[in-house]
């Protein structure tokens, strides 16, 4: 049944939206189809985000904050972040293979361009937190690029086909690809690539769609603005 609002936020959006999106799948999914939700008109919604491109961005940036806390958490790997980062995309992968509206969600997220800058925005600032060690004379320039690189291996190894090979090849493949552009030793890629292939990534994948609804949920509508994309702002 459709929500009755009087005034509707950009908030109440975000809400309804991440609902569809993540319940019914992001292709599936309309402005009209959120608009009837609220019982407003799709012009209301345009108002504030003109496209998905728009909404989507919006969870892609609170999605990168709360899934590297919550892969941080299951690497347990004390101080070194790198065993977040090799988990964080074994856990993508799984989802992906496993879960049709993850994949839609996944590979959507690194199709549309607004989604795509803040991944690679977020995770080139990441980068530089967990490998700076590795390539002390790169600049933030150096990090752009090198997240160019590593966004093009993460949306092969989301995006499959019957060619594709096996979830852990492709896992295998993309960590060493990753941790060699950022100059990690070989004996730590390995170490770390073992580690992470000997978790239960299938089995952490699995709540993190639930976990990250209640994240969503629980956003206070301040926390939301403060954390919205910079080219959001304006609207």
């Amino acid at each position: 049944m459709a929500r009755k609002r009087v005034i509707t936020t950009k908030y109440e959006i975000i809400q309804v939206a991440t609902e569809f999106f993540l319940e019914k799948g992001v292709s599936a999914t309309s402005p009209n189809m959120i608009a009837e939700e609220l019982g407003i008109s799709t012009g209301n919604i345009t108002y504030y985000f003109p496209n998905k491109d728009s909404m989507l961005a919006v969870l892609v940036e609170m999605l990168c904050d709360f899934q590297w806390k919550l892969m941080e958490k299951e690497a347990d790997d004390g101080l070194s972040s790198v065993m977040a980062i090799c988990l964080e995309l074994a856990t993508m992968a799984a989802m992906c293979e496993e879960n049709e509206i993850a994949r839609d969600f996944y590979v959507t997220t690194y199709s549309f361009d607004r989604c795509l800058e803040v991944i690679q925005r977020n995770d080139a600032e990441r980068a530089k937190q967990v490998f700076a060690k590795y390539r002390p004379n790169w600049s933030d320039e150096n990090f752009a690029e090198a997240e160019m690189i590593v966004s093009g291996v993460e949306y092969a190894t989301l995006r499959t086909n019957s060619f594709s090979p096996s979830l852990e090849i492709r896992i295998r493949g993309a960590l060493e690809a990753i941790l060699t552009t950022y100059g990690v030793p070989k004996e730590i890629r390995d170490a770390k690539i073992a580690k992470v292939l000997a978790m239960d990534y299938r089995g952490i994948s699995k709540g993190v769609f639930d976990e990250f609804k209640k994240y969503v949920q629980n956003t206070t509508e301040q926390t939301l603005e403060e954390m919205m994309p910079r080219f959001m702002r304006k609207h």
